[in-house]
């Protein structure tokens, strides 16, 4: 009996210490990619049932987003495999230092992406079908940082397609200002990314891959105040064009004064602070949705039904 002890306890670390890689690997425990994709999936999806969204979409959105965001990581590690030991950010990925196969991480990312889809079908089958240019976009990001000079560009589109599809499960079809609203979001997406490209210009530069960072060189800052002021200010276009009340519109001042403090925390491209200004973007995105979600509150005299 007492011999039995230790082998248990060992076979739980073990069982604990691959949990845990697979959560890293998962991103699970920084959700800031879940957030800043979940925010203007979650403001397209009010924008598209008036201020009403069904539980069932709610919880499609949500959960899939989760579901995706990971896959998308996982893929991206497995990418990047041979590249992320070499970037001080990113040496301690599970993939870079062989935690976890590269065959764990696809079979993974096959299984988000698959439950994801199973959500997918409680929707309607225009939803479905644009479901599968949504994952095909998620999925190949990572190999354009090899060859395309601006990869947060199309990240971009990755990270709006959550709009269309908002549109697409709720009305039954992509109308042309759902598309609008992903041009609009992909400028906060190309400032907030190229801000974490910052983090790692120097590493990039040394092993060759592209980011906008490095494309916009030292114009980088006005880049980036560039495409903040293009997402407020279609912002505040797509309120006019909806006739959104003063509610939606202090979340676009909101936003606005957000954007200008991540401009005044970068403007030195101090590494740590172009980080801080990455993550503290999931606020620029709350502020636009709480905007939304409160004028639909406020006209409907009541929260949305849920």
């Amino acid at each position: 009996m007492d011999g039995a002890g230790p082998a248990p306890r060992t076979r739980w670390r073990k069982l604990a210490a691959r949990l845990d890689a697979y959560e890293r690997l998962l991103r699970l425990d920084k959700p800031i990619g879940t957030l800043l994709l979940l925010w203007p999936t979650l403001s397209a999806l009010w924008l598209a049932t008036g201020g009403r969204p069904s539980p069932l979409l709610l919880v499609v959105f949500v959960v899939g987003t989760l579901l995706m965001r990971s896959a998308g990581c996982a893929v991206n590690d497995w990418a990047d495999r041979t590249f992320d030991a070499h970037v001080e950010r990113t040496a301690r990925r599970p993939l870079a230092v062989g935690e976890i196969a590269p065959w764990e991480a696809l079979a993974l990312a096959a299984a988000l992406a698959f439950c994801a889809f199973l959500l997918i079908l409680a929707t309607n089958r225009v939803a479905v079908l644009w479901s599968f240019p949504a994952a095909a976009i998620a999925f190949v990001y990572p190999f354009f940082k090899r060859f395309f000079a601006l990869p947060q560009a199309f990240l971009g589109i990755a990270f709006s397609f959550g709009i269309p599809m908002a549109y697409a499960a709720a009305q039954g079809a992509v109308p042309p200002f759902a598309w609008a609203l992903l041009v609009i979001n992909l400028f906060w997406v190309v400032a907030y990314d190229t801000e974490y490209a910052m983090v790692d210009r120097d590493d990039d530069l040394r092993i060759g891959i592209r980011t906008s960072a490095i494309t916009f060189g030292r114009h980088d800052l006005a880049a980036i105040g560039a495409c903040y002021a293009l997402h407020v200010a279609g912002l505040a276009w797509a309120g006019v064009h909806l006739g959104m009340g003063p509610l939606y519109h202090a979340g676009v001042a909101a936003a606005a004064g957000l954007a200008a403090y991540h401009l005044w925390l970068i403007r030195r491209r101090d590494r740590a602070a172009c980080f801080a200004a990455f993550l503290h973007n999931h606020w620029l995105g709350l502020a636009v949705f709480a905007g939304v979600a409160l004028d639909f509150a406020v006209r409907l005299r009541a929260w949305p039904t849920l």
